[in-house]
């Protein structure tokens, strides 16, 4: 019982571990060091940075934006509560509810989900809801809650479309820069 388990073949420094019956055994601490990364990981792998509601036309924008530090599927849900009852929009957690599958338009990146609801109305005012759940061994869980009612809403704007698509606005400028160096355009 109190005796070091021998290991034969590899000349390893291992770290003693205590077991749940008290006896001492040991773990490679490359090993350890792995678990501590990946449980780190995957904690802070998707944790739910802001959740912001505007229209376009007469549809609702529901911008979700996350941090995205884990190889692991993140899994994902929108809803609405509204009169004391949660309505799954879309999503891979819940299952979406009919009446809304045809209204919703869902894009998706690295680092945001965007949710469409067309044609809103104040039928449609409530508590929407961006959650995110990461798999695996211990599964995390972040989410963001916004009250959108049609009345307070803003249009929106120009520029929150540009962050969306920066990798397009730096290509257009660098393909710029390229072209007027090599005397292609001049400005």
């Amino acid at each position: 019982m109190g005796t070091h388990p021998s290991y034969h073949g590899a000349d390893m420094q291992l770290s003693p571990l205590q077991t749940q019956d008290g006896a001492i055994g040991t773990m490679n601490p490359v090993i350890s060091i792995t678990l501590l990364l990946s449980v780190l990981q995957m904690s802070r792998g998707q944790r739910v940075i802001s959740l912001t509601a505007c229209l376009v036309n007469q549809n609702l924008r529901l911008d979700c934006r996350h941090e995205n530090n884990t190889n692991l599927p993140i899994q994902h849900e929108f809803s609405l509560t509204r009169e004391k009852k949660k309505h799954v929009l879309s999503g891979t957690l819940g299952v979406p509810e009919h009446t809304y599958r045809s209204r919703v338009n869902l894009f998706s990146d690295r680092f945001i989900k965007v949710l469409t609801l067309a044609n809103f109305t104040t039928k449609d005012e409530g508590d929407y809801m961006c959650e995110l759940r990461v798999s695996g061994q211990n599964p995390t869980s972040s989410n963001k809650t916004i009250n959108v009612i049609r009345d307070k809403l803003v249009k929106c704007g120009g520029i929150s479309l540009l962050v969306q698509n920066t990798s397009w606005l730096l290509l257009l400028l660098l393909s710029l820069s390229f072209l007027q160096a090599t005397d292609f355009i001049s400005l």
